[in-house]
């Protein structure tokens, strides 16, 4: 399932699911079979047999919802924070070219907040705050013209060229010269 941008579930639909839950708590005061209940409110046993639990822990209100589970880990406040050291460069932070990656960036929220995030949580977080992928502004000073001219000239030719040549009245790479 697909979640709009922002993810996780619209409040209606959470709002929903609650209700499913709380219906459920009610029915288990009422002492129902686990069974019927997940028939009855056509969901899985095994979630009725989940809910059942937190219910015996908590009563209805462990059943109500806790809002939406992916509510952004790092504070508005900690991103200012975050911005601010991301502006002083990655040297700064003791890495050894002026490339900040997304692993880079990982290893900074984990030094200054002591939160361990994904880097696929850290590429969202830095796209929710309007930051994007950069092409460098020049080239590198590091780059050898020659030996890039060189390479499209003699090897991309060779990488580029079709592995097995299409013979005529053959529609499969596989079957030359089959009809």
């Amino acid at each position: 399932m697909r979640y709009p941008e922002g993810g996780g579930l619209t409040a209606e639909r959470r709002a929903f699911r609650e209700g499913i839950r709380l219906q459920a708590g009610g029915r288990f005061a009422a002492g129902e079979k686990t069974a019927v209940i997940a028939k009855d409110l056509r969901v899985s046993v095994r979630s009725v047999e989940r809910w059942r639990r937190a219910w015996r822990e908590g009563g209805l209100e462990a059943l109500r919802s806790a809002g939406p589970a992916n509510s952004p880990v790092v504070t508005d406040a900690q991103f200012a924070v975050l911005e601010e050291e991301l502006g002083k460069g990655p040297a700064a932070h003791g890495f050894e070219d002026e490339r900040w990656t997304l692993a880079r960036v990982q290893t900074v929220i984990r030094q200054q907040f002591r939160l361990s995030l994904s880097v696929a949580t850290v590429w969202r977080l830095l796209k929710r705050h309007g930051w994007s992928w950069q092409a460098p502004a020049r080239r590198a000073l590091e780059r050898d013209e020659h030996a890039v001219e060189l390479w499209k000239k003699e090897v991309w030719p060779r990488v580029k060229a079709s592995r097995r040549p299409m013979v005529a009245g053959s529609s499969s790479r596989t079957r030359p010269g089959s009809p």
